[in-house]
């Protein structure tokens, strides 16, 4: 019993929130499909994309409710972004870009909530030891995401410039057709960044706040919540040091979804234009 009770150790702490489920699809640093992932990921679909529904269901023409308010100022803010920076006619850009602002916003604002609270509810209610809860600190979900983008990159590429005129572009700019092959590996480089700074940045970004946040955990010495021998003192040290940084990690998990945002558009609005 005294066992069961014990506090983990430090490195202990800190691989257990580093671990997703080990139910998985696929191995590999970038093509594994976690259960945790996926879950947390439809479940932040599923409940903020419906209240969205529900909103534009409840609409009226007279004076906006909150919610409604709220809705129309998120779409409008971003529909105005992706008319000052797509110049071509596609009904699909808009409300790509509003899928990827609100979803990943909501998938990064997890992060928000104390870092024992969702594993310590699933290892109570469902006995699952390992779960992690924000879904863009793993690399699999931010790559996915990126793919899915460099796939329409390259279908808007087909769609206004036809194929002849995509592969034309890929081998004859920057430098003209005689030199098509360093025009053709300049091209593939440029294309390749695309999904994988798109991926890694908000990887990067989540992941080091997810960090700090279980760093904060432990300098103030209230890892073990659950435990004897944790202090008041402890616990009012982790909530003062995980609100300063939550404060201003709100900062950035909105401009990692702008970013994200607005990169789409801009690769959506560079394909469906010349060289």
């Amino acid at each position: 019993m005294a066992a069961e009770n014990a506090a983990p150790t430090a490195n202990e702490y800190i691989a257990h929130h580093l671990v997703n489920l080990p139910l998985k699809i696929g191995e590999g640093p970038f093509w594994t499909v976690h259960l945790d992932t996926l879950i947390m990921s439809g479940l932040v679909g599923i409940v903020v994309f419906g209240i969205m529904a529900y909103a534009a269901r409840k609409a009226t023409a007279g004076v906006p409710g909150k919610l409604q308010a709220f809705v129309e100022i998120v779409i409008g803010m971003i529909d105005q972004q992706v008319r000052d920076t797509f110049h071509a006619k596609n009904a699909l850009v808009t409300p790509l870009a509003i899928t990827v602002f609100v979803w990943i916003f909501c998938m990064n604002a997890l992060d928000l909530i104390p870092v024992d609270f969702i594993p310590k509810v699933m290892d109570k209610v469902f006995g699952v030891h390992y779960w992690k809860a924000v879904p863009t600190t793993d690399p699999n979900a931010t790559f996915a995401m990126s793919l899915t983008v460099f796939a329409l990159i390259l279908i808007f590429n087909v769609k206004y410039k036809g194929l002849g005129g995509f592969l034309h572009e890929i081998f004859a700019a920057p430098f003209g057709i005689w030199l098509a092959p360093v025009n053709f590996v300049l091209r593939v480089i440029e294309e390749l960044a695309k999904p994988i700074s798109l991926a890694l940045r908000l990887f990067g970004n989540m992941f080091a706040g997810e960090v700090l946040f279980i760093l904060m955990v432990l300098l103030a010495g209230a890892w073990a919540w659950d435990s004897v021998g944790v202090s008041a003192a402890s616990m009012l040290g982790h909530v003062i040091l995980s609100l300063g940084w939550g404060i201003f990690h709100i900062l950035i998990i909105t401009l990692q979804a702008f970013v994200f945002m607005m990169l789409t558009i801009v690769y959506m609005s560079m394909a469906s234009e010349s060289h």
